[in-house]
C-alpha cells in the first residue's frame, strides 16, 4: 500500500463524510440550534418584560401604597376635626343645659325667698294683730282679724 493511495483514500472518505454531514445530518443540527436560539431569545424577552412588568408593579404598589397613606392621614384628620366639634357641641350643649339648671335654680330660690317673705308677712301681721290686742286689751274677732292682716300685708 502506498502512502498516496491511501492519502488519497482517506482524502476521498473525509470528504464524502463532510458532504454527507452537510447534505443530512447539518441542516437538522441547524433546526434545532435555531430553535434553541429562538426559545432562549423568548425566555430573554420574557424575562425583561417580565423585569419591567415587577418594576412597574413596584411602582404602582409604593404609589397605592402613598395613597393609602395619605388617605388615612386624611380620614384621621377629619376625625380630629369630627372630635373636636362634638366637643365642642358637647361643651355648648353643657352650657346651656348649665345656665338652664342655674336659671331653674335662681327662679326656685325667688319662689322661695317670696315664700318666706310671705311667712314673714304673716307672722308680722299676726304679732301685730297680737300686741295691738294687748295694748288695747280687748279681742278681735276672726273677721276683723283677717282684715287687719290683709291690710297689713299689703302695706308691708
Amino acid at each position: 500500500m502506498d502512502i498516496n493511495m491511501t492519502l488519497f483514500g482517506q482524502t476521498f472518505a473525509m470528504i464524502v463524510f463532510v458532504w454527507f454531514t452537510m447534505k443530512f445530518v447539518w441542516p437538522l443540527i441547524d433546526v434545532a440550534i435555531t430553535e434553541r436560539q429562538e426559545k432562549i431569545a423568548e425566555g430573554l424577552a420574557a424575562a425583561e418584560r417580565g423585569s419591567q412588568d415587577m418594576e412597574l408593579a413596584k411602582e404602582k404598589a409604593s404609589e397605592l401604597l402613598r395613597e393609602a397613606k395619605q388617605q388615612a392621614s386624611e380620614i384621621v384628620d377629619q376625625a380630629n376635626k369630627r372630635h373636636a366639634e362634638v366637643v365642642d357641641s358637647a361643651k355648648g350643649d353643657a352650657k346651656v343645659e348649665a345656665d338652664k339648671i342655674i336659671a331653674s335654680a335662681m327662679a326656685e330660690l325667688d319662689q322661695e325667698l317670696n315664700r318666706a317673705k310671705d311667712e314673714l308677712r304673716t307672722k308680722l301681721s299676726s304679732l301685730a294683730v297680737s300686741g295691738a290686742e294687748q295694748i288695747l286689751e280687748r279681742s278681735i274677732g276672726d273677721k276683723d282679724h283677717q282684715d287687719m292682716l290683709a291690710k297689713l300685708a299689703e302695706q308691708i
